[in-house]
């Protein structure tokens, strides 16, 4: 039987990407964001009625739960979730940061992806089975200067899913944490306000990650054996590691 797919933020970046995989792959696809151009014009590159765009703000708690009562018949039963919807904003240190940019990502990187859980979740434990996928992060464990609530949120992504985890026991229902390193989207230029060359200094000399490598990498843990769980799944491009302690020294 052919599997759906619900996943968020899939108008750019690792959401268009792993739309694309899985819809290629014969999926139903629910593609949500919040541009209706960039979902239609998804929905329209890829092969007849495999892909329902949905307009949808994460961060609007009553949307998310009518948008998720009113999928339409072949789209109702979700198998995957994949909760992408995130953002990065500013790069500065916490005793400058604007708080309303820390609300913001917030509001999308851990509320938001609640909400969609707690509305999809039932369905999959009353079917006995469903895979919760959550895209975190490196920043997760490894800080980094100006990192501050991002990494926190991601913080949150990391130990949320290690819940459900426990929750989910018995039920069927798998969970994946995916933590990506440095990756080439339209992150940056989001955490850069549209500044492309700022934006694009982040990658400079490297050869981060693609959208697509993390699609691939969804689509492999969803696609294991049902009594097999990958918890979680960093990964890292090859030009990336970690570095020494950082340590102050007066004077220097």
């Amino acid at each position: 039987m052919t599997k759906t797919l619900f996943v968020t933020g899939a108008t750019s970046g690792f959401g268009e990407a792993i739309a694309r995989r899985f819809a290629e792959a014969g999926w139903r696809v629910v593609a949500s964001g919040r541009r209706r151009e960039r979902l239609q014009a998804l929905a329209a590159s890829l092969p007849p009625d495999r892909v329902l765009p949905l307009v949808l703000d994460v961060r609007d708690r009553d949307a998310v739960a009518d948008a998720v009562a009113g999928l339409p018949g072949a789209y109702a039963e979700i198998d995957v979730l994949v909760n992408n919807a995130g953002l990065a904003l500013g790069l500065g240190p916490a005793q400058r940061a604007d708080l309303d940019e820390w609300e913001q990502m917030v509001d999308t990187n851990v509320k938001g992806l609640m909400s969609v859980t707690r509305m999809l979740l039932p369905g999959m434990v009353e079917r006995g089975c469903g895979h919760v996928v959550n895209l975190g992060s490196v920043a997760a464990s490894w800080p980094y200067p100006g990192g501050n609530c991002y990494g926190a949120t991601k913080a949150f992504v990391q130990q949320f899913s290690r819940n459900l985890r426990s929750d989910l026991l018995g039920t069927g229902v798998r969970v994946t944490n995916i933590e990506p390193g440095m990756a080439e989207t339209e992150f940056s230029l989001v955490r850069f306000k549209g500044d492309a060359e700022q934006a694009g200094s982040v990658y400079s000399g490297t050869r981060p990650l693609l959208a697509e490598d993390i699609a691939e990498a969804v689509h492999w843990v969803t696609t294991q054996p049902s009594h097999v769980n990958i918890n979680v799944l960093e990964i890292m491009p090859t030009d990336q590691a970690w570095g020494p302690f950082a340590v102050h020294r007066e004077g220097r």
